[in-house]
């Protein structure tokens, strides 16, 4: 078993920075790929990036390549999600996710078992 926190939302304006964190419960972090999925309101749940349990893999969706860094610091057992640049298309609330999750699946929120309650992110323009 593994609970998740997740925190670090807000509102911003565009053009600025956020960085949320997920800290994760259990021992067994280390094992877990740990993804990091939005949703906006109307909108079907939609993959942000997810980083492996060593951190060698880091895997991005198009639309914030480039802007959002994700890093995993395993002594703490917390995952780390920097918004850069961050667009009104980008609000939405955050959540973090974790599971023991194959590459080619990385994207799909059903891979996932564990789940942080959310963060809502707000961009204004």
């Amino acid at each position: 078993q593994v609970q998740l926190v997740d925190s670090g939302g807000g509102l911003v304006q565009a053009g600025g920075s956020l960085r949320l964190s997920c800290a994760a419960s259990g021992r067994t972090f280390t094992k877990y790929t740990m993804g990091w999925f939005r949703q906006a309101p109307g909108k079907q749940r939609e993959f942000v990036v997810a980083i492996t349990g060593s951190g060698d893999r880091i895997y991005y969706s198009d639309s914030v390549k480039g802007r959002f860094t994700i890093s995993r610091d395993n002594a703490k057992n917390t995952v780390y999600l920097q918004m850069n640049n961050l667009k009104s298309e980008d609000t939405a609330v955050y959540s973090c996710a974790a599971g023991d999750v194959l590459a080619v699946l990385v994207t799909s929120p059903r891979q996932y078992p564990y789940w942080g309650q959310g963060t809502q992110v707000t961009v204004s323009s």
